[in-house]
C-alpha cells in the first residue's frame, strides 16, 4: 500500500514509525511540507529513507506569511525537481490569512505546477469552490484534492475533470467524508492518513492505513484486497512510482 500524504516532518522515532508501516504492508509513503523549515526536512528524509519515503513540497495556506512567500515559492522552484509532487497548497478560509493574498500565493503556485508537469497535492477546506476552479483554470492535468468532505456538486466536477480525491482515517467518523467516498468511483481515490493528525483523540502514524482501507471497503461494499490493488495503481499512476 502507499500513504499518499503523510507529514513525515512531524513524527517522532521515524525508523520505528516506518518499520510498524512496513509491518502492516505500507511499503511506500509520500511525504508533504508546508514551507521551507518542513520542506528541507521532508527532502532530508527522502534521503535517508530513499526505498520508503517519496518527498513533495509546498506551501501550505496556514503558513503563508506576507514576508515568506517570495523565498518560500523560489525553494519550491529550485528543489521541485527532487521531488514526485508539488504539495501541501491550497486555500484554507478558516485561516486567518486574508483570501486575496492566499489566491496570489495558489495562482503562483499552480503555474509553477503546470510548468513542471508535476502532480499537486491540494488543500481545500471551506474553499472546494474556488480551489477547484482555480486547479482546473491554470490547466493542471493531475491534482488530488486531499481529504475531501466538500459539497457533491463540487465532487461531480472534480471528478469529470479526471482529478482525484482523498480518503482518511476520518471515515470511521466523518459524515461529510463518507459521503464523498462513498460518491467518487474508486478508480478516483487514493488512500492516506494525514499523519500525525490526531483522529478522535489518537495520533496518527502510517500504519493507520488499514483503517483508511477498512472504511473505503466497508462504504464500497468491496473485499480489501481489492480496494487495496485499486488504489495501490492508482497512486502509482498519479504519482508515476
Amino acid at each position: 500500500m502507499i500513504d499518499t500524504h503523510a507529514h513525515m516532518n512531524e513524527i517522532g522515532k521515524i525508523e520505528q514509525t516506518i518499520q510498524r508501516a512496513k509491518g502492516v504492508g505500507v511499503n511506500r509513503i509520500v511525504a508533504v511540507g508546508m514551507d521551507i523549515d518542513s520542506n528541507r526536512a521532508t527532502l532530508s528524509l527522502a534521503r535517508q529513507f530513499p526505498e520508503i519515503i517519496y518527498p513533495a513540497i509546498g506551501y501550505h495556506p496556514w503558513s503563508i506569511t506576507l514576508e515568506g512567500i517570495e523565498d518560500n515559492l523560489t525553494f519550491i522552484e529550485k528543489n521541485l525537481s527532487s521531488c514526485i509532487a508539488l504539495g501541501e497548497v491550497g486555500l484554507d478560509y478558516k485561516t486567518r490569512m486574508k483570501k486575496n493574498i492566499q489566491w496570489e500565493v495558489f495562482f503562483r503556485i499552480l503555474l509553477i505546477v503546470k510548468n513542471s508537469g508535476r502532480p499537486v497535492i491540494v488543500h481545500s477546506r471551506f474553499s472546494h469552490k474556488r480551489t477547484h476552479q482555480m486547479v482546473r483554470e491554470a490547466g493542471v492535468e493531475k491534482a488530488v484534492f486531499h481529504w475531501y468532505s466538500g459539497p457533491l456538486d463540487i465532487l461531480d466536477n472534480i471528478i469529470e475533470d479526471g482529478y482525484f480525491i482523498s480518503a482518511t482515517p476520518a471515515l470511521a467518523y466523518s459524515l461529510p467524508h463518507q459521503t464523498a467516498i462513498k460518491r467518487a468511483p474508486l478508480e478516483r481515490i487514493l488512500i492516506e492518513t494525514d499523519a500525525p493528525v490526531e483522529y478522535q483523540g489518537k495520533v496518527s502514524e502510517p500504519a493507520d492505513l488499514v483503517i483508511t482501507l477498512r472504511e473505503v471497503s466497508r462504504l464500497k461494499g468491496l473485499e480489501p484486497d481489492e480496494v487495496k490493488r485499486i488504489t495501490t495503481a492508482n497512486a502509482k499512476k498519479f504519482f508515476t512510482i
